[in-house]
């Protein structure tokens, strides 16, 4: 008796071709994200100047204030700019972060506040309080450089959380070399002071976070 071969073949194999495609999808999406993480983890070590005279500003980025004072975030960058200061009590001082619809005073002024009831001179804080997000922090701390008559190729000591400062160093590259282009200039040390997160849950949030907002400031931020 007769029968009709099956010429379409198994629905198993007709579907393999697919899943080979997507299993290499995710291990390329997994191999870019390590990267990534990799990228974040170098800059988070931070690094200081250690021969000549060191950083002579100190750039501390904003996070959330709350109405009882900073977030747990702005708190440990802020207490690891004053355990530096307390070192360095000469060094010029730059807060920068603005006022978001959730906040009742700006980042900047919040970190002033915080500052001063600590010890430090407010003469010697300058504040940038009009930036929303990192690129406007680096690109108006410039301006406040430029309006206050710094050199622009000063040393810096940039402070953040750990895995902020690989984005925040890649964007003031950026900045500086785009506002000097065409000009001769010493080379320009840039140290990171890496504040710990002491909120585990934001660790956490950043962790898968903070790779796609590198990815969007490399391509977008200019």
């Amino acid at each position: 008796m007769g029968y009709k071969r099956y010429r379409g073949g198994s629905p198993q194999r007709k579907r393999r071709p697919w899943l080979t495609a997507l299993l290499i999808l995710v291990l390329a999406g997994a191999l870019a994200f390590g990267a990534l993480e990799l990228v974040i983890w170098r800059g988070a070590q931070g690094r200081t100047a250690q021969a000549g005279d060191g950083p002579e500003v100190m750039v501390i980025f904003g996070c959330q204030m709350r109405k009882d004072g900073p977030s747990i975030l702005l708190k440990d960058r802020l207490d690891t700019a004053l355990a530096y200061w307390e070192d360095h009590p000469d060094i010029k001082i730059v807060v920068t972060g603005g006022k978001g619809d959730d906040e009742h005073l700006s980042e900047a002024q919040g970190m002033y506040d915080y500052l001063t009831a600590h010890g430090v001179d407010g003469e010697k804080i300058w504040t940038e309080d009009q930036s929303y997000n990192t690129w406007q922090n680096v690109n108006y701390t410039f301006d406040l450089m430029e309006r206050e008559g710094w050199n622009l190729t000063d040393d810096v000591l940039l402070v953040s959380s750990g895995f902020h400062l690989a984005r925040i160093e890649m964007l003031w590259d950026r900045a500086r070399d785009g506002r000097l282009a065409g000009e001769v200039y010493h080379d320009q040390y840039i140290s990171t002071l890496a504040a710990p997160v002491s909120h585990k849950p934001s660790a956490v949030h950043m962790f898968f976070r903070e790779p796609l907002a590198l990815v969007k400031s490399f391509l977008f931020d200019r």
